[in-house]
Formats: C-alpha cells, sequence, structure tokens
C-alpha cells in the first residue's frame, strides 16, 4: 500500500455505492479497489461512498466496473445527471425493499397468529403444508438479495452480514421442508423462524436507510440553498438562465429576499446579506460597491447587481460542500478497531455456531435445541452495528459543525480536536484581527493653531493618502469614516521608515515615527504609554512644533478574550506567538488573558515551539492565518486557520474557522468531545450485544425470531444515538 502513495495517484474519483448491506460489504469494496494497481481507495458504509485516489490512466469506468463485479452497483457524482441517477437507483431501491417487506409482513402474519396460539396452548394451528406455501416467497423471492450477496462474497473469498443471514434461514427452512414432505409429525417445524427472521431484518434495514439519511442532512441542505437559475444582463436586457450556463464576468442581477447565485463582487447597489449558511454568523453583512458576495447567501433588503468571479464547482459553497462531504467519508483512526474485528467476525460465528450445534447435541442429546441455538447464533451476529458505530458519528459531527463555520478536512482531525491540551495562538489575524485601525486621536494641548482632534485626523488623511502602507490605510479609513473632505498636498515626499511630509495650504507638515519627529518633548510619556499599550504612534507636527499624535493599533477580535477563558475552563492551556516587541505582546496577551507568551518569534522558529511542546507529550493545536504560520500548522497535532488567511495556511490546517470568531474553536473541540462521547457509546452498545447475545443464543436462552429483532434494532439504535448529536449544543 505504501510504494502506492506517491505522486502517480494524481486523479480523485468519488463514487456512490447502492446496495451494501453491512461493514463487511465495504470492507470488500475497499479490498478490491485496492488491488488495482495504483489505486488508493477508502470506503465508507455510512456515507455509502468510496474516495478514490488512482493515477490518470485508469478510468472512473474501470472502477465503476470493479465495483459491480463484486456484486454492488456504483455512480459517479460529477455532474446533475450523475447525481439523478443515483437518486433515481437508491430510490427505485428503497421502493423494492418497502414492497418487499411489506409482502413478506403478510406473507408472516399467519406465523405471528400461530406462535400466539402456541403460547396458549395450542399446536400447528396453520398446516404445515399451508406453512410450506407461505415460506417459500418468503425464503427464495424476498430472501433472494442474502443468496446473491453471499454468492458475491464467499465469490471474492470473504463473508458478510448476507452469509449468516442465508444460512441460518436456509436452515431452519430446509429442515422444515425436510419434516413435512416426510411427514415427521414428532418433529417441529421452524417456518416462522426462517419468515419473521427476513421480515424483521428488512424492517430493520429500512428503519437503518431512513436514520442513515437523516446523517447527512447537513450536506443535503447546503446542496439545496444554491439557487436553480440566475438573472444575467445580455445586451442591456436582463434574461433568466439556468445557473449552468452563468460565466465568469458575468453580471447578476439579485433582487430583494433572493439567494445570491454565484460568488462575485458587487458593482451596483447597496444591501445586508445573511451568510449564517456559511459563516454561522447570524447577523446580516452590509453589502456596497466592491464588496465580495457568496453563492447561495441571500440578499434581505436591497437590489444588488454582481460581477461573477466564480461559479458552478468554484464558488465557495460548493467547496466547503466538497470538504464536508470527504470529510463525512474519511475514516477516524479509532475506527481501526472495528474494522479489524468485523474483518474475522463473519467466520468466528460460523465457527461458534458450527460447535454451538455439536456441544448442545452432544451435551443435551436433544437436536432440536441443538438446531434452534446454532440458528440463532448466526442471527444473532450480524457485526452492522459494530460497523455503524463510529461512520455514523462522524457524520453527524462534521455535518453540524459546518453550519456552525467549522469545516474539519477529515474524520482525524475532529477525532484529535478531543485531546488537545496545548493551544497556541499565532497574535496578528488570529487573536487580533489582523488589519490595523485608528484607536485615538490626541490634539496637542496648546499648539499654536488650537488644532482639534478632527483636525489632527483630516491633515494626517490628506498627508496618507493614496499609500499602500497598513498604518496609512487605517488614518484614510478613519477619515472616510468619519466622513471628512481631505486637502490637497504637493511638495509630497515619503522617507522610507520613518514617514511624510508635504505642503498643505502653504504650510509643510510631517507625519511619522515619534523618534523622527519628537526629541526631548513632554509628548513622549503619552506615546510611551500609548506604545505599551502595544499601540503603535504617529506624530503630526509642523515648522514650529508637534500639533498631535495618532494611536494605530490592530484590534483585537471581540471574541478573543471569551474564547481563551472557554479553553482555559476546558483545561487546555493556551500559549501565544508574535513577532512583535515585547512591550505589545505583554500588553496584548493581558488584555485577553493569556498567562504565556513568546514575542520576537521569526516565522521559522513557530514550528519549533510546536515541536518542542510535542516532545513534551502535548497534544498541541496551532491556530494561525498567515503564510507564516503554515510550517507551525504542519507541524500541529491540529491545525486552525481563520478564513480570512491565506489560502496555504486554510490549505494546511486541518480545521477552517469560516466566520473568524475564535469562539468557533472552542466549539469545534467542544463538538469533538460530544462526537468521541458518541463514538464510545455506540462501540460499548455494539460489543455489548454482541458480547451478551452470542452467548445467550448459544445457550439457548434466544430463539431465532428473537435474535432476528434483537440485530435489526442493534444498528437502527447505534444510529439513532448518533443523530442525538444533532440537538447537542456546543
Amino acid at each position: 500500500m505504501e510504494s502506492k502513495q506517491q505522486e502517480n495517484l494524481n486523479s480523485v474519483t468519488d463514487l456512490q455505492l447502492v446496495g451494501m448491506s453491512c461493514v463487511n460489504c465495504a470492507a470488500k469494496i475497499e479490498k478490491t479497489l485496492n488491488a488495482i494497481p495504483e489505486v488508493v481507495a477508502t470506503v465508507n458504509f455510512a456515507t455509502e461512498k468510496a474516495h478514490i485516489e488512482h493515477a490518470g490512466s485508469i478510468a472512473p469506468e474501470d472502477l465503476i466496473k470493479a465495483v459491480q463485479n463484486v456484486g454492488y452497483q456504483a455512480f459517479e457524482m460529477n455532474s446533475p445527471t450523475d447525481v439523478q441517477s443515483y437518486k433515481k437507483e437508491a430510490a427505485a431501491e428503497y421502493r423494492r425493499d418497502l414492497i418487499h417487506f411489506i409482502v413478506s409482513a403478510i406473507l408472516t402474519a399467519p406465523f405471528l397468529f400461530e406462535m400466539v396460539m402456541m403460547f396458549s396452548g395450542h399446536h400447528e394451528i396453520v398446516p404445515r403444508w399451508l406453512q410450506m406455501i407461505l415460506a417459500t416467497p418468503v425464503q427464495f423471492w424476498i430472501g433472494w438479495r442474502f443468496y446473491r450477496g453471499s454468492y458475491f462474497a464467499l465469490k471474492n473469498k470473504s463473508a458478510n452480514m448476507d452469509v449468516l443471514v442465508a444460512l441460518g434461514t436456509s436452515m431452519a427452512y430446509l429442515l422444515s421442508v425436510v419434516v413435512t414432505v416426510l411427514n415427521w409429525q414428532e418433529q417441529h417445524v421452524y417456518f416462522e423462524a426462517s419468515t419473521a427472521v427476513i421480515t424483521l431484518i428488512l424492517l430493520g434495514k429500512l428503519m437503518e436507510s431512513r436514520a442513515k439519511g437523516k446523517t447527512s442532512e447537513a450536506v443535503e441542505s447546503l446542496i439545496r440553498l444554491q439557487p436553480k437559475s440566475a438573472l444575467i444582463k445580455k445586451d442591456n436586457e436582463w434574461v433568466v438562465t439556468s445557473i449552468e450556463h452563468v460565466m465568469v464576468g458575468d453580471v447578476v442581477l439579485v433582487k430583494n429576499a433572493e439567494s445570491i447565485p454565484v460568488d462575485g463582487v458587487v458593482v451596483e447597489g447597496s444591501s445586508t446579506v445573511d451568510e449564517s449558511m456559511l459563516t454561522g454568523e447570524s447577523l446580516p453583512v452590509e453589502k456596497n460597491t466592491a464588496d465580495h458576495v457568496y453563492a447561495a447567501t441571500l440578499n434581505q433588503d436591497g437590489v444588488l447587481q454582481v460581477r461573477a468571479t466564480s461559479v458552478g464547482s468554484k464558488t465557495q459553497l460548493e467547496q466547503i460542500i466538497k470538504i464536508v462531504s470527504a470529510a463525512q467519508g474519511s475514516k477516524a483512526p479509532i475506527q481501526r478497531l472495528a474494522d479489524k474485528i468485523s474483518s474475522v467476525f463473519v467466520p468466528v460465528v460460523v465457527a461458534i455456531s458450527v460447535l454451538t450445534f455439536f456441544a448442545t447435541w452432544w451435551i443435551l442429546g436433544d437436536l432440536q435445541a441443538a438446531f434452534i441455538s446454532s440458528v440463532s447464533v448466526l442471527v444473532i451476529a450480524c457485526p452492522c452495528a459494530l460497523g455503524l458505530a463510529t461512520p455514523t458519528a462522524v457524520v453527524v459531527g462534521i455535518g453540524k459543525a459546518a453550519p456552525l463555520g467549522i469545516l474539519f478536512k477529515d474524520a482525524k482531525a475532529l477525532e484529535q480536536a478531543e485531546k488537545i491540551d496545548y493551544v497556541v495562538f499565532d497574535k496578528t489575524g488570529t487573536i487580533t484581527e489582523g488589519h490595523p485601525v485608528v484607536v485615538q486621536v490626541v490634539a496637542t494641548q496648546g499648539n499654536r493653531q488650537n488644532f482639534d482632534s478632527e483636525k489632527i485626523l483630516k491633515l494626517a488623511a490628506s498627508l496618507e493618502r493614496g499609500s499602500s502602507h497598513p498604518l496609512a490605510h487605517a488614518i484614510f479609513s478613519e477619515a472616510q469614516h468619519k466622513g471628512l473632505s481631505l486637502y490637497g498636498v504637493s511638495d509630497f515626499k515619503s522617507v522610507t521608515g520613518l514617514g511624510v511630509e508635504g505642503v498643505i495650504a502653504g504650510i509643510r507638515y510631517r507625519l511619522g515615527r515619534p523618534s523622527w519627529i519628537v526629541d526631548g518633548s513632554s509628548l513622549s510619556l503619552e506615546i510611551q504609554e500609548a506604545e505599551n499599550k502595544g499601540q503603535t504612534v504617529m506624530v503630526l507636527a509642523d515648522d514650529n512644533g508637534v500639533l498631535g499624535f495618532i494611536s494605530v493599533a490592530d484590534k483585537i477580535r471581540d471574541s478573543s478574550k471569551d474564547a481563551i477563558a472557554a479553553l482555559k475552563e476546558l483545561g487546555i492551556t493556551v500559549m501565544m506567538l508574535t513577532g512583535d516587541n515585547e512591550g505589545t505582546a505583554k500588553e496584548i496577551a493581558r488584555q485577553v488573558g493569556i498567562a504565556e507568551f513568546k514575542h520576537g518569534v521569526k516565522p521559522s522558529d513557530k514550528a519549533n515551539v510546536i515541536v518542542s511542546l510535542k516532545r513534551k507529550k502535548h497534544v498541541v493545536a496551532m491556530v494561525g492565518d498567515g503564510i507564516n504560520d503554515a510550517p507551525a500548522l504542519a507541524m500541529a497535532d491540529v491545525s486552525f486557520s481563520m478564513s480570512s488567511g491565506t489560502d496555504i495556511a486554510i490549505e494546511t490546517a486541518d480545521v477552517t474557522l469560516m466566520n473568524n470568531d475564535l469562539m468557533s474553536l472552542v466549539h469545534a473541540v467542544k463538538l469533538s468531545q460530544a462526537t468521541l462521547k458518541k463514538i464510545r457509546q455506540n462501540l460499548f452498545f455494539a460489543f455489548i450485544y454482541n458480547t451478551l447475545g452470542i452467548p445467550l443464543a448459544a445457550f439457548g436462552m434466544l430463539n431465532p425470531v428473537i435474535a432476528g429483532a434483537a440485530m435489526a434494532m442493534s444498528s437502527v439504535s447505534v444510529v439513532s444515538n448518533s443523530l442525538l448529536l444533532k440537538k447537542k449544543k456546543v
């Protein structure tokens, strides 16, 4: 397997599967696909999907054929036609199952009457020949699926639930036929066992299918958000067109209360947009000209004209759907134990059934009791619950995270997040918002022109207009926000690393670092106080002296302090890394409640900090947003990236926080803890079910009908327990 994981695997195909009956079916398909050279496949029984990395020379049709050769249907999901084909086949299969169950239940009803009468002392109210007539179509028409599944399983040298059911019901049916045909009056017939077991298993599969369908509702709801059509501008007219025909560069009209059909930039109009389906943030966001908008978000009041920048599968919504779907289909490390047990489970159960038959016959001398016990062992021992325990919880957990603006890239990240005991934060763009803003404007007392703070800001913004420097942008944006009209500037000069100067209304002004402008002034105490708070100070002066100063700072995110406090309550230690000076680092750490921080850290040293903590046996999470965070993100046990960060940080991270809110990190950890709790509960239930069920059946304490009902309900109970995650508050 290791040799396959090379650059040869340059293509990815995802297949939707139909026809699996238990986790061993998934294992069989996975083994078949991985037997193909230059193919690495993962099959998820809960989502019924196969994720396949393969060489470009291997066509998806070859992979589908390989799946079909072992008895299952597979569909590639690359186009609306593929999706429709799968949905049509899945719906047809469900209808077939429902019809088969109804027919089977009708044919089984007389046996239930027979069983009730037996408890009141009457025997064989329904004649044996009629029992055989009723049981035969159930066994060979309704139950044909089990024989077909057994054939493909045994043909491929594996065993699954179909083998157990086919063996158990066939033994009961054939013995009953022999007794009926040879008219052995002293022997009991077991037609009721074979028919009831098949009927109950069908009922269990129907209930399981419905429950499993609910586990992936999160992705389905995201898909339904995508508008089917758009109003685009063609030849100065607005024309309704299918969403598939919208191209990058098209201008789209979005009316009040309509969903935006593309990712794009507003070219005309203003409105507020509900982006909660992408970010989990409930408050609407104001949108004006030049602002970005995203497909499937809801335009709330105004009318917008949007130029498309991404369409179809390239929109952020589609990328989220792909990430969530891939994560739901991945395997958590905790699932390995269940997979190993399931792979040997059926042969072991068959051996236990045979041993039970001969041991009971030898000890009790009762052939009938031996037969009943061995059939019960076969029927009750299906490993479905064990196979569903982990993936169903993973699907629900990752699906619940998506609407909260938390995107897990795989199940491993979901599992690891529960174990975190150390979180390392980058400062800029993570604890802070990543862009400086003006925090105070101070006019020097007694300045000769008697300028107020508004005049100071107006002069500074006039000097900084047109500059691309982040500090200049902060000052200019503040003046724009206050609606100030700016002055014209002549004889402008920029002194690299120090500041700018220019002439306004005949007076030369300078704006820049205090050390460039202030020398021994009493203003230095105020500057020192601002700098100790982590602010950057820019002083404004004319030829006669200092007029005032502007403090600029990278604003702390509103959620940072609460998130860090919540992490501490969870028993997690928090550290901050920054390249800033000690004073700034100390002040930011004080404001958000971080006791442990490192300042002056170079980008290359961040990864070394992570490695050092891991050597001390900590499970470390790294939270960052920039290119310089990528090495540290890659080294962490679990890495989190803000969606406002760079593409490389998002690609490197295990979890993306779409709403740039650090409380989402807390929610991710809590959701991971809740999901792993459900997985452990499910595994406990599944293990206990089989640990208790098989001995009870072997010792004759369960008849096949009760065993069949218990087996059917075990899978439903595990899936239902996973679904309770949807109601979990984080």
